[in-house]
């Protein structure tokens, strides 16, 4: 690992990145107009990840997905309905429409489980249908500098996943420093992750605006490097389309145009889709 990160500038200074962010979403509000609005609801992944989901509350999110071309011709669907390992089948059975399924999966949200409960957990989603599999990195042996025992682990998973797309959650709330943040994205990406996520939004804090930074400058240095595009996800406590804008103006910034579709760029919410389609009835 040694060797891999030598190849990338590792010189993080806190109030240097602090600075930049702010400078950069000061002007959010250029990119706050309803064409903009239309663009990140497609990229949402609508979630559902509670301790009381059911079939129905399940069946519900999934009949709203199915009902929105009906309603909303002019504009493109969320990218993927989100849920448990368990309930993909669920979602399988009753969705009408090209949205993707996404599962967490691998000991989610902490990731404290035995290796082979984890490629069990992540098989049996993508044998249910899983297009993606939302996964948490090892925190625990990152923390212990064990970064070759992490990058092996994230390389097998994706193995297992195949052509289903694998994106990491580094939990950024619990890398309290951006060195880690940066080493984290690094490592995940290495190891062969297909998007970088910041957060599981049930154990720290979710998204910040420095880290996503911290990973955007990641992402684009890793394309430099291996010419390979990797994509974005932010999540934990987006809600408001104020907050998805300014995520939308880092990575505008920093990565240009083409990470923002829903190839390259994602956002988990429970309530963001619903709204952007508020605000958007307000303004028509």
């Amino acid at each position: 690992m040694k060797e891999i990160f030598k190849k990338f500038d590792m010189a993080l200074c806190r109030g240097d990145i602090n600075r930049k962010t702010a400078e950069i979403i000061m002007n959010w509000e250029k990119n706050d107009t309803p064409e903009i609005w239309r663009l990140l609801y497609s990229c949402i992944d609508v979630t559902s990840l509670n301790t009381g989901d059911s079939d129905e509350n399940i069946w519900a999110m999934v009949e709203k997905v199915n009902e929105f071309d009906n309603i909303y011709s002019d504009m493109n669907n969320v990218s993927s309905i989100c849920v448990y390992p368990n309930f993909v089948k669920t979602v399988k059975e009753m969705l009408r429409t090209n949205v993707k399924i996404t599962s967490v999966a691998g000991g989610f949200p902490s990731s404290q489980t035995f290796m082979e409960i984890k490629i069990a957990e992540i098989s049996l989603a993508i044998a249910d249908g899983a297009d993606e599999l939302d996964v948490v990195m090892n925190c625990s042996k990152f923390f212990e500098r064990n970064f070759q025992e992490v990058y092996e682990e994230i390389a097998e998973i994706k193995n297992v996943c195949g052509d289903t797309r694998l994106k990491i959650i580094l939990e950024t709330g619990l890398l309290k420093e951006f060195s880690d943040i940066r080493k984290a994205a690094i490592l995940s990406m290495c190891a062969g992750a297909d998007f970088i996520k910041t957060s599981t939004g049930k154990i720290y804090a979710g998204a910040k605006p420095e880290s996503v930074y911290v990973m955007c400058e990641a992402i684009k240095e890793y394309y430099e490097q291996y010419h390979k595009k990797v994509g974005l996800k932010v999540s934990g406590g987006i809600c408001t389309t104020q907050e998805a804008v300014k995520y939308y103006t880092l990575v505008k910034e920093i990565l240009g145009m083409e990470y923002l579709t829903p190839e390259y760029f994602r956002i988990g919410s429970s309530s963001l889709s619903d709204n952007i389609l508020q605000i958007l009835q307000e303004v028509d």
